[in-house]
């Protein structure tokens, strides 16, 4: 039953039925076919998809973010990238990939990465002379060093959940320059346009111009680990700190905020939407014991650390093409905990392998959310978006390899700090 659950779901995003709605109908098939489970399961499952405290921060930094955006903040962060290594093959992909790196310390979150640059910097791409299928793939890979620079969210619940100290996880978050080996080697194949270098002066120029910008990261992390806000708290604070900073410094208008407001919650709940549905998807596979029954498989037969790490690194690909970051994390980590403390391998470095392994489902099919994201965002196909993807999925991967086999690169930080 579970593999015709699965065909039919491949099947309906084959001819294009939204994510949302086939992992909807897939899900109250499978509970017809089953019979002996109430469809209410099905209203609670919803509800519970999207009552998460953390879920909270999606609006506020999807909110700091069109602040950014149309008070003209958010392009100078932008142009900091750009007079940064704008001037390298392929610059202006190396732009998208610096300045998401930026972003990330003020939102943690891939997806409100994607919200507030992702416009601006395919735009920008486009109007470079790039195509529009390398400029979504780029920015959704880029878009995955949110959750990874912290303040990262499955990091946060990775903690919570195996009672690992969350500063340490922070001080690990390792940020991958292989994205911008893989910019470089599509932009040299492709012959991509190459910029001059503008110079100090226009570089020192645009720092300063973003201070206002860089500033929110420092404020963010220092009240996380000062302790004066929690980190869902702290995109209330990057939102209260943009609307100021657009309406004092920027372009922002006050008869602009109902537009945006109402902009935020349209996009914010079709992500919510997303997210329910895949709530219920889910509970289904959970119940079917899926999860579970390959991570038995796995540690069954592979007791060698780097083995068992090998194993673990293919079970989350797997789970990722099919089910969203944080219940990969809640059904599969409780499961594997006796296992990774038994074999002696380092919590921390553990999860920031499985944050990097989850980034890397949120860009690849079948359900890969920033992938659905950006195709609604450029109109492109799924096909054009895998056949431009690739390159940017094997970086990551190649990424994982490394943060996988030298713990010592996610390490070194948080040992200097806390011994």
């Amino acid at each position: 039953m579970v593999w015709v659950l699965f065909g039919v779901f491949t099947l309906l995003l084959a001819v294009n039925i939204p994510v949302a709605y086939a992992m909807l109908a897939v899900s109250i098939g499978y509970l017809a076919w089953n019979g002996n489970i109430p469809f209410i399961v099905v209203a609670q499952q919803l509800g519970a998809g999207t009552d998460q405290f953390l879920l909270l921060s999606i609006p506020f930094f999807y909110l700091a973010g069109e602040f950014m955006a149309h008070g003209g903040i958010t392009a100078r962060l932008v142009n900091l990238a750009r007079a940064m290594v704008g001037h390298f093959r392929g610059g202006l992909g190396h732009v998208t990939v610096l300045s998401s790196m930026l972003f990330s310390g003020i939102s943690g979150s891939a997806v409100a990465d994607m919200a507030a640059l992702g416009k601006i910097e395919i735009g920008m791409m486009r109007a470079g002379g790039y195509p529009l299928g390398f400029a979504a793939a780029i920015k959704s890979a880029a878009a995955t060093l949110g959750p990874i620079i912290p303040p990262s969210i499955p990091l946060l619940v990775y903690g919570s959940m195996t009672d690992t100290s969350v500063g340490k996880l922070f001080l690990a978050g390792f940020v991958p320059g292989f994205l911008m080996v893989a910019v470089t080697i599509v932009a040299t194949r492709r012959k991509f346009p190459l910029s001059a270098w503008g110079g100090w002066g226009p570089l020192f120029r645009t720092l300063i111009e973003s201070i206002p910008v860089l500033m929110l990261p420092v404020i963010i992390l220092g009240g996380i680990f000062g302790g004066f806000f929690t980190p869902t708290e702290a995109a209330i604070v990057a939102a209260a700190y943009a609307l100021v900073a657009g309406m004092i410094i920027g372009d922002l208008k006050l008869k602009n905020i109902p537009a945006i407001l109402a902009k935020v919650a349209v996009e914010s709940a079709q992500i919510m939407i997303i997210l329910a549905c895949a709530a219920l998807f889910s509970w289904i596979l959970a119940r079917e014991q899926i999860p579970a029954q390959l991570a038995a498989i796995a540690l069954s037969h592979h007791t060698e650390p780097w083995l068992f790490l090998l194993v673990v690194n293919l079970l989350f690909l797997f789970l990722g093409a099919f089910m969203e970051t944080i219940p990969i994390m809640v059904i599969a980590i409780p499961v594997l905990l006796p296992v990774v403390k038994a074999l002696g391998i380092d919590l921390v470095h553990f999860g920031v392998m499985i944050s990097l392994n989850l980034m890397v489902g949120l860009i690849h099919p079948p359900i890969g959310m920033l992938m659905f994201i950006v195709m609604s965002m450029t109109k492109i196909s799924m096909q054009e978006y895998v056949r431009e993807t690739w390159p940017f999925l094997f970086a990551l991967i190649a990424a994982l390899g490394v943060v996988t086999y030298w713990p010592e690169i996610v390490l070194f930080v948080p040992r200097y700090f806390y011994g």
